[in-house]
């Protein structure tokens, strides 16, 4: 082997540690950002009522925690909150009928 190939396969080396490192700092860089952009998000549509974009108030309804906008009258419930509230009532009720449907 030439020095001239030697030369050139150490460069190529190292040219493709270096992309390696700028690669994974584009990786890092995208989720610090898509990060920043949840946070974002999340302070811009927080308790904020998805059909009429109102503020809701949080009520309690049997010792479950409900969003409620009272601009509109929607009703949001957390994930396992409407569970919570068929719990109490039974899979009988109206509710757990409902809910049954779409299992």
């Amino acid at each position: 082997m030439s020095p001239y190939n030697r030369s050139s396969k150490e460069e190529e080396y190292f040219a493709k540690q270096e992309a390696e490192k700028l690669r994974q700092s584009a990786l890092e860089h995208a989720a610090e950002m898509a990060e920043e952009e949840k946070k974002r998000q999340k302070e811009l549509h927080y308790m904020k009522c998805p059909k009429c974009g109102m503020d809701m108030k949080e009520i309690e309804f049997r010792n479950v925690h409900i969003d409620k906008c009272f601009s509109c009258g929607g009703l949001y419930f957390d994930d396992g909150e409407l569970e919570q509230v068929i719990a109490d009532e039974g899979e009988d009720s109206f509710l757990g009928r409902i809910t049954s449907f779409f299992k």
